[in-house]
């Protein structure tokens, strides 16, 4: 937060341009699913009783500071964990996460009326609980910062409809807080950074009188540099970090009545040095929505 909070403030003090009084245009929408099922311990067809439930939530916050300075900040919230029971025993495990994610992202824009604006971000990306050592669990870890400056086109804005497409110079810092050595079981920070090409590409678009929502976004990180890469000369995987690494989402949620929707999610990741192959992941959830504002 420290970055970004510079990077705020060095942005708005050479900024220029007259100032505008226009106020934020903010967008708050959550909704909350849930599954339940329960059996009775007389019941003999070997079922268990479990039960899911899933928070999301996707904030915007816009607003044309100057004549020349615009700021869209979007902050995206997952969180949801299943608690089964077991079979035998009929008692309830230990819940395991399902869903966990923390996505702030702040672009400051240039708004020059020209062919491209200028632009300059930064982005935090992490978890509420980090479960992938189970004797270390670790609230607000592991964290990747992401700074970028290059220029941005709005290829569409009409209405609620928007495309934006971003292209720069990025910088990522990995972050893994007191990760657990098990050969001494001493804990210490493990640190990483690179630097490369930055491509993201954010399209939103409504679809029968609001009801539908689709958005989409891709982002394309090339690294050029890496902070690890003399550890890694040698090995077979010395090159990992030169591949593209590659982040696709798309959501779809359906309104069905003012506070009950559909929602469909989708993502798409390639990192070669996470796995050689996709990974892909999909949800369906149908539940509560209550838009704030």
């Amino acid at each position: 937060m420290k970055r970004i909070a510079i990077l705020a403030v060095i942005i708005l003090m050479t900024s220029g341009g007259a100032l505008r009084a226009d106020p934020w245009q903010k967008s708050v929408d959550a909704n909350l699913t849930l599954t339940q099922n329960a059996y009775s311990n007389s019941w003999t067809g070997g079922e268990a009783g479990s039960l899911s439930w899933t928070f999301n939530s996707n904030s915007v916050f816009e607003r044309q500071f100057t004549t020349r300075l615009n700021n869209k900040n979007t902050l995206v919230l997952f969180f949801g964990q299943t608690h089964a029971q077991d079979r035998e025993t009929k008692k309830w495990a230990k819940p395991v996460k399902s869903t966990d994610r923390i996505d702030f992202e702040t672009v400051f824009r240039f708004t020059l009326e020209r062919v491209v604006d200028p632009y300059a971000s930064g982005r935090i990306e992490t978890e509420f609980i980090d479960q992938s050592d189970p004797a270390n669990e670790r609230a607000l870890n592991p964290v990747l910062f992401t700074e970028s400056f290059g220029v941005a086109k709005v290829l569409t804005k009409a209405g609620k409809r928007e495309w934006t497409a971003r292209l720069g110079a990025g910088l990522r810092q990995h972050l893994d807080r007191s990760v657990l050595d098990p050969s001494s079981g001493e804990k210490r920070t493990k640190t990483a950074s690179d630097a490369g090409l930055l491509f993201v590409s954010d399209f939103a678009t409504p679809l029968a009188d609001s009801a539908i929502t689709v958005t989409s976004r891709l982002s394309v990180f090339k690294a050029l540099s890496y902070s690890e890469s003399k550890k890694l000369e040698g090995k077979y995987n010395m090159d990992y970090w030169k591949a593209p690494d590659v982040n696709w989402e798309g959501v779809f949620t359906a309104n069905i009545t003012k506070y009950l929707m559909v929602n469909v999610y989708a993502q798409l990741l390639y990192d070669k040095e996470v796995s050689l192959a996709g990974r892909f992941r999909q949800s369906l959830s149908l539940g509560i929505t209550y838009k704030l504002m």
